[in-house]
Parts: structure tokens; sequence; C-alpha cells
């Protein structure tokens, strides 16, 4: 069994493959990679069906590069190990993870112990392990009241990267009148809809990237891929 590291921090590298030996003896053969770029080509060339993955890191994220690897070999089995619980990274997984395919998603504060049962149960034993404190926020960015749904998201991207109006209706195959509704469906989601007007007058669009960032409903990485795939989609325009 063949299994692929993929993270940046050498101390955090080595932590994890002593503990993926003593959880998976079965395995044979462990490679490494520094970033998601570098993940991305030793998954393909090395055929390799098992992965732990980084989120956040250079050039391309753990998101990207699973995207990626799942797009090939959707049968890989993948376990995203992150400081961060955000739903900005919730949202990314969940909407690149293929049906059926097993992967978790697990905090580096997790004891060791947790980390070993999570290496096996997904690696191995190809189960769905997500890390409690990311269950509790996945709940929470659930509520109805304050969920963004899909569209919405969308919109909160674009206008994150600084699209106008009639550019994220172009994108998003929405008229202009259904980009503005779901400005105010986000703007009223998000907290900000009626916020002290009268006595300081505020714009919507900054005030809502400041929220999304504080509450990690956005985060650095998402914007850096949502900036690329924005570049990706002009090239296509023209």
């Amino acid at each position: 069994m063949k299994v692929l590291i993929v993270e940046d921090d050498q101390f955090h590298a080595s932590y994890l493959e002593d503990a993926l030996v003593e959880a998976v003896p079965e395995v044979t053969q462990i490679f490494h990679a520094t970033n998601g770029e570098e993940g991305e080509k030793t998954a393909r060339t090395a055929q390799i069906g098992a992965v732990v993955m980084d989120l956040q890191m250079e050039k391309r994220n753990g998101i990207e590069a699973a995207r990626t690897i799942w797009s090939e070999r959707p049968q890989t089995r993948i376990l995203f190990w992150s400081n961060y619980a955000d739903e900005a990274y919730l949202r990314g997984i969940a909407s690149t993870v293929p049906a059926d395919s097993a992967y978790g998603y697990l905090l580096k504060t997790a004891s060791r112990d947790r980390l070993k049962l999570a290496l096996r149960a997904v690696l191995f034993e190809e189960q769905i392990v997500v890390d409690r404190e990311v269950r509790r926020l996945q709940n929470r960015a659930q509520a109805p009241r304050t969920a963004l749904d899909d569209s919405e998201y969308e919109v909160l991207l674009d206008l994150a990267i600084g699209l106008q109006d009639k550019l994220i209706a172009e994108r998003r195959g929405m008229s202009l009148r259904t980009v503005q509704n779901r400005l105010l469906s986000l703007y009223d989601k998000l907290g900000i809809e009626g916020e002290a007007e009268e006595v300081l007058p505020l714009n919507k669009r900054v005030r809502a990237l400041n929220r999304a960032l504080v509450t990690r409903t956005l985060n650095i990485e998402t914007l850096e891929s949502a900036q690329r795939d924005f570049e990706r989609w002009l090239i296509h325009r023209r």
C-alpha cells in the first residue's frame, strides 16, 4: 500500500509518517510532497490511492490539489489535516469530493491516538471521518437562517475578488436582478443588513467581505483560488 503525505512543514511531515507507520502497518511506501502542485504530480506518476493532505500551502492549496487528484483517480482516499476548521475549507471539500469517496478532515490539534484512528479509518478502511470541532462548525454553517447557499457563496467569492454586478451576472449565468437579490440575501445572512446606517454610511460590499473573513466563511487560500478560477474564465471568455 502506497501513501502520499503532502505537507510543507517538515516536522509535521515526520510526525505524520511516524503515526502512519504505527497506525497502518500495511503501508509499503511513503512518498512526500511539500506543496499541492508537487502532490498532484507525485500522486499521478506513482499511482497513489491514499493521501494525507495539508490544506494551507503555497503554489496550490490542499483543496485544489485534491480536486486534480480526484478528477484523475476518483477512488483516492484523502485525509485532510489542517490547523483550521474554516467554512471555506468545508465548502471546498464538499464541492470537490466525488460521490462515495472516502475522506477525512482532522485538525492538527487532535491527539496522536485520534490521528492514528483517522489514518487507519480513511486510508485503509475507506471510511469518512470528520473531526468533532469541524462537524460543530459544519452544523452551524448549515443553519437555515445563516447558511449561504451555493449561488450566494459564488456571488460572495466574485464580490471578494472585486467583480461588479454585471460581470458577476455574465460569469454565473444569472440576470442582473438575480445577482442583486443574492447580494441582499448574503448581506442579511452575514449580519450586516440594517447596521447603524443612519449614524455611519457603510459600504455593504466591503462590510460583507469583512464579515466573511472574520467568520472564516472565506479565507486567503479561497480568495487566491477564486482569483485563479476567474483568470481561467477570462481566457475562455475572450
